[in-house]
């Protein structure tokens, strides 16, 4: 943010430049009042000063090594057990393209965009502590009651930031890139549960379970409840407004 400020200010000084600039050529080509052209040559040598002493003051900061010291305390808030599961992990790549138009004294348009590649690793499974089932010992088999649907148990997001464009006087806040990156996140989640990860993760656990249950001479009754779990999710994402 140093670095978008200390531009901002040369923006401003080569404006105010070009702006005392243009009232004495003015000045000179309407024969005006010498005091205000002498006020004026003096107020353009306070800019350049300001302005060369802004620039040499940038490409010092640019040179000067950087000394970065960091320090944290992590602290464990709480921990419980958990049964959940990850069946399926689908990784995508997604081109969030931001714009944000305000006006500048409530009629210049001003316009800043970027465009963002976000990476993400999507981890979709499920939480057995949902899940709801019978025991029938005496016929060794395990009948389901109610099976919940898959749910995202993980998303990593990793931003690549392209085409930045900018005007000194609209510049990028730390609000508009938390506000970029939650809602690429949130873009990511939709595409992720409108995918076949869902899908792919109720027939992986359907084996899964189905293959434990087999080994010991066990069998699954209602298996299609976990099927029909992932289509309840998939209608959800998929329906219009």
């Amino acid at each position: 943010m140093g670095y978008l400020k200390h531009r901002a200010v040369i923006w401003i000084l080569i404006l105010l430049l070009l702006t005392d600039i243009a009232f004495i050529i003015y000045n000179l080509q309407h024969n005006m009042d010498t005091t205000s052209l002498m006020v004026a040559i003096l107020f353009l040598g306070l800019i350049l000063g300001a302005l060369i002493v802004s620039i040499i003051n940038k490409d010092q900061k640019q040179a000067s090594p950087q000394v970065i010291t960091e320090s944290s305390h992590t602290v464990m808030e709480s921990m419980q057990r958990v049964f959940k599961i990850v069946t399926a992990e689908g990784h995508f790549n997604e081109i969030y393209d931001y714009k944000d138009t305000s006006k500048l004294l409530k009629f210049i348009p001003t316009t800043k965009k970027a465009l963002v590649i976000i990476k993400g690793k999507v981890q979709i499974g499920y939480d057995f502590a949902k899940a709801k089932w019978e025991i029938d010992e005496d016929n060794h088999k395990i009948k389901l009651i109610h099976f919940p649907e898959p749910e995202l148990l993980s998303l990593e997001t990793d931003y690549e930031y392209y085409n930045i464009e900018e005007q000194f006087y609209n510049l990028f806040s730390r609000e508009d890139l938390s506000k970029i990156q939650k809602e690429g996140k949130n873009q990511m989640k939709i595409a992720a549960m409108q995918s076949h990860l869902p899908q792919t993760a109720a027939e992986q656990i359907e084996v899964i379970l189905k293959e434990l249950l087999l080994a010991k001479d066990w069998k699954l009754d209602n298996a299609h409840l976990i099927r029909e779990s992932a289509r309840i999710l998939e209608d959800k994402y998929t329906q219009k407004p």
